[in-house]
């Protein structure tokens, strides 16, 4: 089995000068461009540093803005036997919650970033740690190349991949070298990879989607990836089509609200020459897929080039270090018709079209694992028309949560009562297979149950979203919070700068709008400034934290 240190070595030594990654400033400008051999050399500074000052299986923190310093830094870890820990940098000198939590959990021996980041970043990050050494990646020299990079066991880690948090506290899941190769391999065959297949990406690195996909992919095929930042996608959305345009990309994707901000800003104005005729794989996966999503994104951009058959519906999560089942290239979306109310009690039934939900598939399970949906309370395997937790098993599935065995042997050693000599990995999420396809339908933790009945909370913001114009989409969250006679159903949903409604309308058009579709009456509607409803960094409503704060 070649691991990552030795692909990335082979790759420096049989095409030095092949272009690993270009970045772009935020103006669509290349600002970056470095070779195969360049980022070994720069790697391997890092690791001697790190060799000289660290021991083995040390944690090092790296905290970095969208730069080839943070992956310089990566595989300087993996070159050294050092579990590199990606975190969100600080912004405005503020540390995340999320990061404060990293920062307590992994207990890091050294701090890389940049040398413009390291005097800022020393004082708010030095009280929340006990890091020995601080170390600016951009200012080591890659003269000396007198260093043997360390031999790695495939089953020891090679770094931690904290989860997101929507739910819970972030766990550090230790990925492992057999683990990142893996899955690696499952992304080539299903997307259809090879050294031609230009990535575009945008996603921060510090998340699984961001590095799993866009930074180690195209090393893995030996490809080349055009890379922006988040904040440069967020500003400008359509500089990311732009980029799959000029690059010629074969390959980009991002969440489902990726989507729909292109086609909303498409909508405010004049869409700029774009041929996106090249773009055979647009996946969309890390929060629900809405069937809506799809069809109004290849509307818009279909006379540009744009084919339906590229839509790439996929799943993952970090436990499984990031893809599970994906749609197949060429393929485009499946998508099923589900009664809601059977669909409540966990049972598929096919509804008339738009008479039902419309689920999105995720695609099929892929080569190299095991795929179960299965009773959460009883650990049996669910008949095929019942949804159920979705449980992995495979070379991608991670070794487990750092220094949580108790968490570990929950989540990542189940056994299903059908087949007690395998482990499986629970997901946490709620799905169905219908001929051979995965529908993801919920989190099993966000699951509202109000009067002994089911509710998927994004069903209900989905909803809320659309009962008036001067809400803000994506941007609400869903609920339930104890009350007199039971649990009781709680929204609170963000409103536009400019909107000019009365919160009496506003809160009257979401209940009445809940109430028609949903047969559900909300206690309390809460309306809340932009950018309050706290979210990961895939964009995932954190319900857990908007309930924790509606309670205080």
């Amino acid at each position: 089995m070649q691991l990552f240190p030795d692909i990335l070595a082979r790759r420096a030594a049989d095409e030095p000068d092949r272009v690993a990654y270009i970045f772009l400033d935020d103006n669509g400008a290349e600002h970056t461009t470095t070779t195969y051999r360049e980022l070994h050399e720069q790697a391997m500074a890092v690791a001697r540093l790190l060799r000289s000052r660290c021991a083995p299986e040390d944690r090092a923190l790296l905290v970095f803005p969208q730069c080839v310093e943070f992956i310089a830094a990566y595989f300087g870890c993996l070159y050294a036997n050092i579990v590199a820990v990606p975190v969100n940098p600080p912004r405005r000198g503020r540390v995340q919650d999320a990061t404060r939590a990293i920062v307590a959990d992994c207990a890091p021996t050294a701090v890389l970033t940049t040398g413009g980041l390291l005097e800022t970043l020393r004082p708010v990050l030095e009280p929340l740690c006990t890091a020995r050494q601080w170390l600016a990646v951009d200012e080591l020299s890659t003269a000396d190349t007198a260093f043997t990079p360390a031999a790695a066991d495939p089953d020891s880690v090679a770094f931690l991949q904290y989860t997101s948090g929507s739910t819970s506290t972030p766990k550090g899941v230790m990925v492992t070298h057999r683990n990142l190769v893996a899955n690696e391999e499952m992304i080539r065959r299903s997307f259809g990879h090879d050294r031609h297949s230009t990535v575009v990406g945008w996603a921060p690195f510090f998340h699984d989607q961001g590095l799993i996909g866009n930074v180690l992919q195209p090393v893995y095929v030996g490809a080349t990836c055009i890379q922006m930042s988040p904040a440069a996608f967020i500003r400008r959305p359509l500089r990311w089509l732009e980029a799959i345009s000029n690059y010629r990309a074969h390959t980009s994707g991002g969440p489902n609200f990726a989507f729909d901000t292109c086609v909303a800003r498409a909508a405010a104005g004049e869409l700029p020459d774009l041929d996106l005729s090249s773009w055979q794989v647009a996946f969309n996966g890390a929060e629900p897929i809405r069937a809506q999503t799809l069809d109004r994104f290849t509307k818009t951009f279909a006379p540009l080039g744009f084919s339906a058959q590229s839509v790439f519906p996929c799943y993952g999560l970090a436990e499984a270090t990031l893809l599970v089942s994906a749609s197949g290239k060429g393929r485009g979306p499946r998508l099923l018709d589900a009664d809601i109310d059977a669909l409540a009690d966990r049972r598929y039934v096919a509804a008339p079209v738009d008479r039902g939900r419309t689920l999105v598939g995720s695609g099929a399970v892929l080569p190299g694992e095991a795929l179960l949906i299965v009773d959460p309370e009883t650990g049996e395997r669910c008949p095929p028309d019942r949804a159920g937790e979705i449980w992995v098993a495979g070379d991608h599935v991670a070794q487990g949560y750092r220094g949580l065995p108790e968490a570990t042997a929950e989540t990542f050693q189940a056994r299903c009562a059908d087949d007690p000599e395998r482990t499986y990995l629970r997901t946490g999420d709620l799905g169905l297979v219908v001929d051979g396809e995965l529908y993801v339908v919920g989190r099993l933790k966000d699951m509202i149950i109000i009067r002994g009945r089911n509710y998927y909370p994004h069903d209900i913001e989905h909803t809320v979203a659309g009962a008036h114009p001067a809400l803000r989409p994506g941007s609400g969250a869903a609920f339930a919070v104890p009350g007199r006679d039971g649990d009781k159903l709680v929204v609170v949903q963000e409103i536009k700068r400019d909107a000019d409604a009365g919160t009496g309308d506003i809160e009257g058009a979401i209940r009445a709008a809940v109430l028609q579709e949903h047969e559900l009456a909300v206690a309390d509607v809460v309306l809340a400034a932009p950018d309050t409803v706290q979210k990961t960094s895939s964009g995932k409503i954190m319900r857990a934290a908007a309930r924790k704060r509606y309670l205080q």
